[in-house]
């Protein structure tokens, strides 16, 4: 994380913040988010030699994301409430494919370019977070835990202020 922080300091973006070690990361840009991560993507591969996809939302979509949390109800434990966030919407027909499938007692809410999933006996055998990924999906899916998009929610906030 300290080479990318470093990676973006070069580029411009000395506010940048990063989060735990999976790659999340706070800034603050002046260009439209497609054009960032298509940027981020060829620097990282570039300069670090990492072949990554990069997923950007902005504060305000960010911000959305948290207010809307459409399994409040049921997601009691943090960690095992996720948001996949998607490079673009899947669609209807993929999607219409997840829901038939039989996850209970998971659940999960697809909302635009996100997904909220609620695994309550955890994702490591998650038969639902099998059909979250990005070969199934067929778009880029970047799932983080409710803890940590709540966080990156704060760090925002920060940068706004």
């Amino acid at each position: 994380m300290a080479d990318l922080r470093g990676l973006l300091a070069e580029l411009g973006y000395g506010d940048a913040r990063t989060l735990v070690q999976s790659g999340n990361i706070v800034l603050t840009a002046d260009v439209p988010p497609d054009r960032l991560a298509r940027e981020l993507e060829g620097e990282i591969a570039g300069r670090l030699g990492v072949q990554t996809s990069v997923v950007v939302r902005t504060h305000e979509e960010l911000a959305a994301v948290v207010a809307l949390d459409p399994l409040r109800d049921v997601a009691d434990q943090h960690k095992l409430y996720q948001v996949s966030f998607l490079s673009a919407e899947p669609d209807r027909m993929t999607m219409q494919g997840v829901a038939a499938v039989d996850v209970a007692p998971e659940r999960f809410v697809h909302a635009g370019r996100e997904i909220y999933a609620w695994h309550p006996a955890g994702i490591q055998r998650s038969r639902l977070a099998s059909l979250l990924t990005d070969k199934h999906l067929g778009v880029t899916a970047t799932a983080r835990n409710w803890n940590t998009v709540v966080k990156l929610l704060e760090l925002a906030d920060e940068l706004e202020a």
